[in-house]
């Protein structure tokens, strides 16, 4: 016997409680051999299907073409449901059990219940974010049930009482603390707490003097909370005592402590320790143990249902905190402020989620006098590679000397890029367009993408040859809009991602859109009317669930790493959505060709 009917998934989630118990009375289970036809083209069909367990087709019969596959929790045929008839046959080709759910059940229900009718009806960008909203509501209690331990507090300092004011001050600054505690003597509370702020205010408004010792200055009593309690429960302390540090003790003992915007950030990932840690590393190999933790980072912010949009952000400037450290602790100081670092690619974007291959380049000042650039440049990219950052496989690299240019070669490389006379400018410029200053004097690259962006604003004849390679994918549909898929998976990066990302690079240098990040561009471009702000909504949430799968099988050790999806692998409800998404790229890529007149 099948396990019973799940009426928590979407869209039946959307019923109330009678409207429930009217589906699950009229539900029946139905045995289909392979071979048999369910629904023949043309004909109308009088059941809604659930698959339980096997596997059904949707056949094109006038061209023999597979045009879906259905297996277990999908959903067939409601459109013919809706309009009276059906454009294909469905085909058993395994042995299957299935739900049926009459017609005119499925019809009252769809009638009765508009938000069960809009699963649908609506467009997948607000079905998408219907699902995800439910997604965050059922994850909101993992956040609640976060225990204060060893990997998300702080260290703190513990003073005497008769520590001067200027002894404390060094401490504070070698340590890289801003408080610490103050064994107290004489008070009613044995231990208090000073800040630097403390300290300024004492010497500035209190009289006092350097040689005053901090326990006369310090701040009782100091709130406390014990290793293992709730952070959700630190919150509200905090609040209701207005205070922005708590000590955290186990068994008396002081073990380290926390502040209110360790403990905000720490609700929605675990970024804030990270953060901690490339900031105080002192050599390459503090930084390499701060580096191995992203992946970590990542499926946390994934296993707790954090947006991919707000994923990307995060990962993207944690990344440019290491890539920066790196630099600082690579690059001898004098020359730090005579060059620029930047990023391309997706890291340029700031759409990385997992590390991605280097893709950098540098810009020195016209005046600088630096020799020995070129050994540094190589030791920077062995740098990066321990990090975990592997080389580029088409030496996009600082360590390669065609991307270290001064600013005014830089400049006219820009004006050259833009004539497009080959592959290889068509790629450099494509690369270049999403560069973002990540270490140096960051200064130095603005007139370079304003040279880009000047040369390349509706410049048509360059465009055109431009938005080629974003049309040259096929988006893996078939003709009436069903998944196609190879024996190794779905394409998702060819098929969807790069004519996404392209296509929008594409307009935005067309229109002199500053942002190098595709949500950004997509925001801009809607704003100054090149696209319709449904078309952008629509491509800005395909973007998001293309990504989001591809992360989640990617993190999954047990599925193919890659851009390859195993779209046997997803739930139901994201078949459909990813359905939808490559559907809005088609239609996307189509408008592009029309706008930029190329032919096939």
């Amino acid at each position: 016997m099948p396990e019973p009917f799940d009426t928590s998934s979407p869209p039946f989630d959307r019923l109330d409680s009678k409207q429930a118990k009217h589906l699950l009375s009229a539900l029946d289970v139905a045995y289909y051999r392979r071979g048999d036809v369910l629904i023949e083209k043309g004909e109308s069909n009088d059941a809604l299907y659930i698959v339980i367990k096997g596997r059904v087709q949707e056949v094109n019969p006038d061209t023999k073409e597979v045009q879906a596959q259905y297996i277990k929790d999908d959903i067939f045929d409601a459109r013919a449901l809706l309009k009276g008839f059906n454009h294909h046959r469905y085909r058993v080709v395994e042995d299957t059990l299935c739900y049926v759910l009459p017609k005119d059940v499925f019809l009252e229900l769809y009638n009765e219940n508009q938000a069960f009718a809009d699963y649908f009806n609506t467009s997948f960008s607000k079905r998408k974010k219907m699902l995800e909203k439910a997604q965050q509501q059922q994850n909101l209690a993992e956040f609640i049930l976060t225990e204060v331990d060893e990997n998300n507090i702080q260290p703190i300092m513990t003073l005497d009482h008769d520590t001067s004011i200027k002894e404390a001050t060094l401490k504070l600054r070698s340590e890289r603390q801003d408080c610490a505690l103050v064994a107290l003597k004489g008070r009613e509370h044995d231990i208090g707490i000073i800040t630097r702020t403390n300290l300024l205010h004492a010497l500035v408004e209190d009289g006092c003097h350097l040689e005053s010792p901090i326990g006369d200055v310090a701040t009782s009593p100091v709130i406390g909370v014990e290793l293992g309690d709730y952070l959700f429960n630190v919150m509200i302390l905090m609040t209701r005592d207005r205070v922005k540090r708590v000590r955290v003790s186990q068994k008396g003992e002081t073990v380290g402590m926390l502040d209110m915007t360790q403990v905000l950030s720490l609700f929605s990932t675990h970024s804030h320790v990270l953060t901690l840690q490339i900031n105080r590393a002192h050599t390459i190999e503090e930084l390499s143990l701060a580096a191995n933790n992203q992946q970590q980072l990542v499926e946390n912010l994934t296993n707790n249902g954090i947006h991919t949009q707000f994923v990307m952000e995060l990962i993207s400037a944690v990344n440019e905190q290491i890539i920066e450290k790196a630099f600082r602790l690579t690059i001898p100081e004098g020359f730090q402020q005579k060059c620029c670092l930047f990023v391309m690619g997706s890291e340029g974007r700031g759409e990385q989620i997992l590390k991605t291959d280097q893709d950098n380049g540098l810009i020195l000042a016209d005046d600088a006098n630096w020799p020995d650039v070129q050994h540094y440049m190589e030791r920077f990219s062995e740098v990066l590679s321990r990090l975990g950052y592997p080389p580029c496989p088409g030496n996009v690299m600082v360590n390669n000397p065609r991307w270290v240019k001064t600013q005014s070669e830089w400049l006219k490389e820009m004006t050259a890029l833009s004539r497009i006379s080959d592959e290889r400018s068509l790629m450099d410029l494509a690369i270049f367009a999403d560069s973002h200053a990540v270490a140096g004097n960051k200064a130095l690259l603005e007139p370079v993408m304003g040279k880009l962006r000047t040369t390349m604003k509706g410049n048509m004849l360059a465009l055109n040859t431009f938005v080629r390679p974003c049309l040259a994918f096929r988006v893996p549909l078939t003709l009436f809009g069903s998944l196609k898929t190879d024996k190794e998976g779905l394409d998702v990066k060819k098929g969807g991602i790069f004519p996404l990302v392209h296509g929008v690079r594409t307009l935005a240098l067309e229109n002199g859109i500053v942002p190098s990040n595709t949500f950004e561009r997509l925001d801009a471009l809607a704003q100054c009317n090149a696209l319709d702000s449904e078309t952008a909504s629509n491509l800005t949430e395909a973007l998001k669930l293309f990504v989001k799968i591809r992360l989640r099988q990617q993190l999954d050790s047990d599925a193919s790493s890659g851009n390859l999806l195993d779209v046997s692998r997803l739930p139901r409800t994201e078949r459909d959505l990813l359905r939808d998404c490559l559907s809005v790229v088609k239609k996307f890529k189509e408008r592009l060709a029309s706008h930029y007149q190329v032919r096939d």
